[in-house]
C-alpha cells in the first residue's frame, strides 16, 4: 500500500494519484486505487485481529482552532461491484470527520447531504484538530499485560498554527478485539511541549513483542526506547 497526500490545504486535485491510498502489485507493476478522499494519511497500520488497514489523517487548516478534526480511519477493501463508489471514499475535500460537509470550501447546493454514507465514509475516530497524527501501532499480546493487548498508540506530531499549541505527545486508545473504542485518548507519553516551546516532535511508533516500544522524533533527531518493567 502507498499513501499519497494532497498537494494543497483543500482543493480538487488535478493529479488523479493524490489524496489516495494506492495498491501496488509487485508482480505486474500495476497501481490501482484502494481508497480516496484522504487528505494526508502519512502512516498506516494493520489491525492484528481484523486485518483491516487503519490510517491517521491530518485535516485541513484555516477553519479555526477546533475544526475540522484530525482522524483515524479504517480502510476497507474496494468493492468488487462496478460503479463510482466501488473504491471507498473518505470525503476530502468536501467532507470531514463524521460526515460533516465543508461548506466553507464547497459552495455547491445539493439535494442530499453530499457527505452521507455509503457515498462517503466517516471517520472511525475524531482527534483534536491540528494534533497532526502520524505514526500508529497496536500492542501485541506477547510480553505485554492483558490490559494493553490490541490497544492503539498514536503519535501527535503537534500543531504549527493553533492559537494554543496541541499535540506533541503519544496517546493511547483502549480497544476491544474488533477495534471498537472503549476509551481514550489518554496521555501515554508527554513532556515534549513546554512553555518555552517544543523540545521534540514524535513521528513513528514501533511496538515490539517482549515489552519494548521505539518512538522516533524528527525535531530532537533521536529514537526513544520505552520498556515495560514487569
Amino acid at each position: 500500500m502507498i499513501s499519497v497526500g494532497s498537494s494543497c490545504n483543500v482543493c480538487f486535485e488535478s493529479d488523479s494519484r493524490r489524496a489516495k491510498i494506492l495498491k501496488y502489485d509487485t508482480a505486474t507493476g500495476k497501481t490501482t486505487d484502494f481508497a480516496k478522499g484522504i487528505r494526508n494519511a502519512v502512516f498506516l497500520a494493520i489491525h492484528p485481529v481484523t486485518g483491516k488497514i487503519w490510517a491517521t489523517e491530518m485535516g485541513r487548516d484555516l477553519l479555526g482552532d477546533d475544526i475540522p478534526p484530525d482522524e483515524i480511519n479504517i480502510i476497507s477493501s474496494p468493492s468488487t461491484s462496478s460503479g463510482q463508489n466501488s473504491v471507498p471514499n473518505f470525503g476530502w475535500p468536501i467532507c470531514y470527520g463524521k460526515n460533516i460537509h465543508d461548506a466553507v470550501f464547497d459552495k455547491n447546493i445539493y439535494i442530499r447531504n453530499p457527505c452521507m454514507e455509503p457515498f462517503e465514509i466517516g471517520s472511525h475516530i475524531d482527534l483534536q484538530a491540528h494534533s497532526a497524527p502520524l505514526g500508529l501501532a497496536f500492542f501485541p499480546e506477547e510480553g505485554w499485560p492483558e490490559e494493553y493487548w490490541r490497544n492503539l498508540l498514536v503519535a501527535y506530531h503537534g500543531s504549527w498554527n493553533r492559537t494554543v499549541p496541541t499535540g506533541y505527545k503519544i496517546v493511547r486508545f483502549k480497544l476491544d478485539a474488533q477495534g471498537k473504542v472503549l476509551s481514550g485518548p489518554e496521555d501515554f507519553m508527554t513532556g515534549w511541549l513546554t512553555t518555552e516551546g517544543a523540545l521534540g516532535r514524535p513521528v513513528d511508533i514501533l511496538i515490539e513483542p517482549g515489552g519494548k516500544i521505539y518512538i522516533s522524533d524528527d525535531k530532537a533527531g533521536v529514537v526513544y526506547l520505552v520498556k515495560y518493567n514487569k
